[in-house]
């Protein structure tokens, strides 16, 4: 049976035991007063195996500032404007991923360049490695707060791009970043490229049945108008004095334009199915050209589809461009209409990507993150050296309690 005396006992042990356990401040000073050299060696370790690893394993960063420059129009109407816009651009971004897993599926990726094409069929190495610049930033915007909206197309304008890559030596950085520079044109340039040859290809289907229906509809109306215009030369002859002219305009398809004379109301028969003849000639010259832009796509979807490559790809359809134009007749003005539209979008895009989107100046490549290197190794010193303190010091106070408990 416990008495009192000994559960006095047990509480004056456990009192004592937990006096002993509790680290003061004094304790904490002395530990580092005792500990501070080991500490600072741990730290130059730490930091100088983090230059190391900087030094020897950091890969170089190489950056390329492509300028998004203005392109003047001969049309007052079409004021100059910027190669890439912040839409087209926002759309390219999207479709760069898709068309570099599509060159190494098919096995067209440079040669030694594969590592890069998979790194550059993910999008987000899009948003961390090509950095759009703009005409005004958002500390701008909030500088610039009391002018209103006169800035809003300022803040969406696209002044260069700076492209980003990284490789284990300086060379293979700037071979890199200029890879991935020359991707990005030649892709962009084959991205609008296939978007206008699918554009033609929805224009040649859905616009020439379109038109095909309303030929039908007008040659219909036609042959009511021409029946029209008998039945009112018939009561001309019949009622040759209802000929007088009246002051009062009205329309002749409402229901009391049977009341106007005879005369008028031919005049204006004769005058819908005049119109009537040259809808239908405007719709066969458009079938015409359609069927031009026909013999166009022919040529031109095998090489869509050969090609991955946009500027090459702009040259070769201007070839089939050219030589479509070589076949039509001298004073076929309507088909050369088709054809020059054709050239002037292909120039466009070539343009947009070869002069449009330009490198004034080399790219750079350097080491970054020396700094942070070192902080980490520095501070991973510390933390494994106050570690391993800690633990030796619990150590020899879990050795040394059961001699203060005997």
């Amino acid at each position: 049976m416990t008495t009192r005396d000994d559960r006095d006992m047990r509480y004056q042990q456990d009192v004592e035991s937990n006096t002993d356990a509790e680290i003061s401040l004094l304790d904490i000073v002395d530990f580092f007063a005792q500990s501070y050299q080991k500490l600072l060696l741990a730290a130059m370790v730490g930091l100088g195996l983090g230059f190391a690893n900087w030094y020897f394993l950091a890969s170089f960063q190489a950056e390329w500032v492509l300028h998004n420059n203005t392109t003047s129009s001969a049309s007052a109407d079409t004021p100059s404007s910027y190669a890439l816009d912040l839409v087209s651009w926002r759309t390219i971004q999207k479709s760069l991923p898709n068309l570099a897993d599509q060159l190494i599926e098919e096995g067209k990726a440079p040669q030694g360049k594969t590592s890069l094409y998979r790194a550059m069929s993910d999008s987000l190495w899009w948003q961390k490695n090509v950095i759009p610049n703009f005409a005004i930033t958002k500390a701008d915007t909030k500088d610039f707060a009391s002018l209103g909206k006169s800035l809003d197309s300022a803040s969406t304008t696209i002044l260069s791009l700076t492209v980003k890559a990284a490789g284990g030596s300086r060379d293979d950085a700037l071979d890199n970043v200029r890879s991935a520079t020359q991707f990005l044109l030649k892709g962009g340039a084959y991205l609008q490229i296939k978007s206008l040859i699918n554009g033609l290809e929805s224009e040649t289907i859905g616009t020439a049945a379109d038109i095909q229906s309303k030929i039908t509809d007008t040659q219909i109306e036609l042959g009511y108008l021409r029946e029209r215009a008998k039945s009112l030369e018939q009561l001309l002859k019949r009622f040759p004095g209802s000929t007088a002219a009246t002051q009062q305009v009205i329309d002749p398809k409402e229901s009391s334009a049977k009341y106007l004379p005879l005369s008028t109301q031919l005049i204006a028969v004769n005058t819908d199915i005049n119109l009537a003849n040259e809808n239908l000639t405007r719709f066969a010259d458009r079938l015409a050209q359609i069927a031009l832009m026909k013999t166009f796509l022919e040529a031109a979807l095998p090489l869509v589809a050969q090609n991955l490559d946009g500027i090459t790809l702009a040259k070769a359809l201007l070839g089939v461009e050219a030589q479509l134009r070589g076949q039509l007749k001298a004073d076929d003005a309507k088909a050369r209409q088709s054809l020059d539209a054709l050239r002037s979008q292909l120039l466009s895009i070539e343009s947009r990507f070869t002069k449009g989107l330009e490198a004034n100046t080399a790219p750079n490549a350097q080491k970054s993150g020396m700094l942070k290197g070192a902080a980490t190794g520095l501070l991973a010193g510390l933390i494994l050296a106050l570690a391993l303190l800690l633990g030796t010091k619990a150590w020899r106070l879990v050795r040394t309690a059961p001699a203060k408990a005997s």
